[in-house]
C-alpha cells in the first residue's frame, strides 16, 4: 500500500492523528481502541479513509508512478480536509413533534454524509466540502461546494451532474437542511483507474 503523507499535528481528532486512524486501520481496528471508536469525529474520519483506499485509492497509486510529488500533495489536502471536516462544527437542528426535545446532528456528520455520497458515485474522489449559510437556524438558505478528482476520460460535466445528484439525495433523506444550490468544482483530473482503463 502506498504510504500517507505524514499529517500535522494540528489536525487531530480527540487526541488522534490522520496518520494514527490510518495505522489503526492497518491493524485491521485491533487492539480495538475505545478512544477512537467512542470518538464521533474519529468514526467519520475512518469511514472516509476507507473509501480513500478502496477503488479511488487504485487510481491515485497510478498517478503516484506517474507524478509521486503531484499525488503526494494532492493527497495530503484530501487527508486534512478529512481530518478538518470530521471535526463536530455546529449543532444542525431536526425537528421533532415533542417541542420539549431538542435534536441535532453535527456539521461534521453531515459533512461526512455528503463525502460519503459524492465517493459512493464511483467516479470521483471529494476533495473538500464546505456548508455556507447558516446551518444553526432552520429554513436558512444552505449552499454545499465541493471539490472533486476524477478520473482521465470522464465526462466532466456528466461526473459533476451525478455528484450534485447523490449529495442533493443524500441530504435530502438525512436532513432538513434548505438547499440552495450544491456548487462541484472538479479541481484535478488522475489518471484513468487500472481496471478499466481510458475511455
Amino acid at each position: 500500500m502506498t504510504d500517507l503523507p505524514p499529517s500535522e499535528p494540528r489536525e487531530d481528532l480527540d487526541g488522534h492523528t490522520i496518520d494514527e486512524l490510518g495505522e489503526y486501520l492497518d491493524r485491521g481496528r485491533q487492539p480495538r481502541d475505545e478512544s477512537i471508536e467512542s470518538s464521533p469525529g474519529c468514526l467519520i474520519a475512518l469511514d472516509s479513509l476507507e473509501r480513500l483506499r478502496g477503488a479511488a485509492w487504485a487510481m491515485l497509486e497510478v498517478e503516484a508512478a506517474s507524478e509521486p510529488e503531484r499525488d503526494s500533495a494532492w493527497l495530503g489536502r484530501v487527508l486534512g480536509n478529512i481530518s478538518r471536516e470530521a471535526r463536530a462544527g455546529r449543532d444542525i437542528p431536526i425537528s421533532h413533534p415533542d417541542p420539549a426535545v431538542a435534536l441535532t446532528v453535527t456539521e461534521g456528520s453531515v459533512r461526512g454524509l455528503i463525502r460519503a455520497a459524492g465517493d459512493a458515485d464511483g467516479r470521483a474522489l471529494i476533495g473538500a466540502c464546505t456548508l455556507d449559510g447558516d446551518v444553526t437556524v432552520p429554513g436558512e438558505p444552505i449552499t454545499v461546494d465541493v471539490t472533486a478528482s476524477v478520473a482521465w476520460g470522464r465526462n466532466l460535466a456528466d461526473v459533476a451532474d451525478g455528484l450534485r445528484a447523490a449529495i442533493g439525495d443524500a441530504l435530502a433523506r438525512h436532513t432538513e437542511l434548505t438547499i440552495a444550490a450544491i456548487n462541484v468544482t472538479i479541481s484535478d483530473v488522475v489518471s484513468s483507474h487500472p481496471r478499466e482503463g481510458r475511455r
